[in-house]
């Protein structure tokens, strides 16, 4: 079942649709809601009067990924329906032919994450900080995500951030490229709704298709990978990560 009922549609000016991520407290996701966002994606994808489109959220995180206090208790049924969540919600971001900004204003660590690496331009706050703290949790990654993370970090980033699972503060990933300006978080949104509006103005089909030679061979590799989900996703030590990560 999908649930888009947590993503708030805001349209702006010039075509620019903002959409507000609002779980409290820190938009964890789960199977519904990420086939409720790509379903949000695919919609505003499709849709001609939509020039650009913005992420932003007005809790204190962008997201901090999954709820392992409930997650420690996934048969293997709610196991592979997470991992197509994974899959398809950021496939449809990433796939998504209009320009995406993120407004990362807070954390987005694990995969929430990926709501930033799935965005074509990325504005951060001072205090945000950004993760992959799948292995510190005892579980690999799903799919697509993973080759959105090898397509958009570069490669020596990919092994701090995948390896090790420890964070990294604004200004070592404004300096690594994995976002593109740091502003006060006060004009976060702002910032971004700022750009969104430049991006918005670019001609719009040689966005897509632009956009699509950088990322259509990733997308063809996401689908046909995802074609074969696997029977389950944590492996004999996982429970126990989870339940160290809760303390």
């Amino acid at each position: 079942m999908a649930d888009s009922s947590w993503i708030t549609r805001i349209n702006h000016e010039n075509g620019v649709v903002e959409l507000s991520l609002n779980s409290p407290p820190v938009n964890a996701l789960t199977p519904e809601a990420l086939i409720g966002y790509r379903d949000v994606f695919l919609d505003l994808g499709a849709d001609d009067a939509v020039r650009a489109i913005v992420l932003s959220s007005p809790l204190k995180v962008l997201s901090a990924g999954l709820n392992l206090k409930a997650a420690q208790g996934f048969d293997q049924a709610e196991q592979r329906a997470i991992v197509d969540g994974l899959n398809q919600g950021f496939l449809a971001q990433y796939a998504c032919p209009k320009p995406v900004i993120c407004a990362a204003a807070g954390a987005a660590i694990a995969g929430g994450f990926f709501f930033v690496l799935a965005s074509d331009h990325r504005i951060a706050s001072p205090n945000a900080q950004f993760g992959l703290a799948e292995v510190r949790v005892g579980v690999d990654f799903p799919v697509g995500p993973f080759e959105i993370a090898r397509a958009t970090l570069s490669t020596n980033d990919l092994r701090r951030l995948i390896l090790r699972g420890q964070p990294i503060g604004a200004d070592d990933a404004l300096a690594a490229g994995i976002v593109d300006k740091i502003v006060p978080r006060e004009d976060v949104l702002s910032e971004a709704l700022k750009d969104a509006a430049e991006f918005g103005a670019l001609p719009s089909i040689a966005y897509a298709s632009i956009k699509h030679q950088i990322r259509g061979e990733v997308i063809a590799k996401i689908k046909a990978a995802t074609a074969d989900a696997p029977a389950a996703w944590f492996n004999t030590q996982t429970r126990a990560a989870m339940q160290k990560m809760l303390g």
